[in-house]
């Protein structure tokens, strides 16, 4: 294993981990009526660490419409190519 592959390994790591942060905290704040203050910030700061990945993707492929609700493959392309990619890093 080198130590250029661990780093990265690590880096995607974090960024999943953001990923997951915001995918649960914008579940939350759309179905709770009161959360505390620091959901916000955490949900501003997790959309400014992946909305640079996730917008160039959104702008390719479009939610996909069921009814009232949006899928947003984007989010999952982003993920399974994060997930993807780690375990390729790792294995370096």
């Amino acid at each position: 294993m080198s130590a250029l592959g661990d780093l990265l390994g690590v880096l995607l790591t974090l960024f999943l981990i953001v990923l997951v942060v915001r995918m649960v905290l914008d579940w939350a704040v759309n179905l709770a009526t009161r959360l505390p203050p620091w959901t916000f910030r955490a949900r501003g700061i997790a959309h400014r660490v992946t909305e640079p990945v996730l917008a160039p993707v959104r702008r390719v492929v479009r939610p996909v419409r069921a009814g009232g609700v949006a899928f947003d493959l984007a989010f999952t392309l982003v993920f399974l190519a994060v997930v993807l990619l780690q375990s390729l890093a790792f294995s370096l």
